[in-house]
């Protein structure tokens, strides 16, 4: 068999999602052809449905070798970072296969952008992984600190207390106010903490206020004849670089058409107000 009869019989065990034999075909048409970047690509997809990452990883890789431009290369390798949690270069992969499917004129529905919008997702919950880790650790690390200085209290009360002429009673009584000076310090602190806990569950941008093209926070709102809102400056250059048509509906399209979309403008900015925390986002 030639390389191409296992590709395509590769592609049949595939489309039975017989995951394994398709790939003993993918490997027999490398060996016949190690310079067909396709083939790596397609074994690729078969270890992204065996959740065989790394595997997935390697064959992206090297299919990119041979195919700089190959939209899926770029596309596979950002799935498979992504569920290696890989976040940033799996949203470089997504971004790049996004900007050559334009160039290209290909059409993937939203696959890419719906992965790209995935992973940017998976990133920011690993960073609020992270500062909700060091909140903690910040927390308790203060904590640590005023229950120290309790103690330091306490122990220069015992201390003195026989030069200052204290009783027991007036000890005691020193000693409680120590106490309940403490215990008000960790109330307000856990308090504070709280707050900011509270805060941190309710981060997250809904997907109406970002734009349908880089995904990101809208800046400039318009909206299209076909009702389609998008930020002002990726419209622009997707009109220019790929064609006078809407990205989502297919539908003509050209810069007369888009209308500024004043009331998401002013829910955005009053979004912001109250989340000045989502310019980051």
């Amino acid at each position: 068999m030639t390389d191409t009869d296992l590709k395509e019989q590769g592609n049949r065990f595939f489309s039975a999602r017989k995951y394994d034999e398709a790939i003993g075909c993918y490997s027999k048409a490398i060996v016949k052809n190690p310079h067909t970047a396709t083939y790596f690509t397609n074994r690729a997809l078969c270890y992204i449905k065996l959740k065989q990452w790394d595997s997935a990883v390697q064959d992206c890789r090297r299919a990119l070798e041979l195919d700089k431009i190959l939209v899926k290369g770029h596309y596979f390798l950002g799935l498979a970072l992504t569920e290696l949690s890989h976040y940033d270069e799996a949203i470089s992969s997504f971004k790049r296969a996004n900007d050559m499917a334009k160039d290209s004129k290909k059409h993937f529905g939203d696959d890419i952008t719906g992965a790209l919008r995935h992973a940017k997702r998976k990133r920011w919950a690993q960073l609020e992984d992270k500062r909700i880790q060091q909140e903690i650790e910040l927390q308790s690390y203060i904590s640590r600190l005023m229950k120290e200085d309790m103690e330091r209290q306490k122990e220069r009360l015992l201390e003195t207390a026989e030069t200052d002429g204290l009783n027991d009673k007036d000890c005691d009584k020193k000693m409680s106010s120590i106490e309940e000076q403490h215990d008000k310090y960790v109330a307000e602190v856990n308090d504070l903490f709280a707050q900011v806990d509270d805060r941190r569950r309710r981060r997250d941008v809904p997907d109406c206020l970002c734009g349908r093209i880089s995904f990101e926070l809208m800046k400039e709102p318009v909206i299209t004849p076909s009702g389609i809102t998008y930020d002002k400056k990726d419209i622009l250059e997707h009109l220019q670089r790929v064609g006078h048509f809407d990205p989502v509906t297919r539908t003509d399209l050209n810069q007369n058409q888009l209308i500024p979309n004043l009331a998401m403008k002013e829910v955005i900015e009053h979004y912001l107000e109250e989340n000045p925390w989502a310019e980051e986002f």
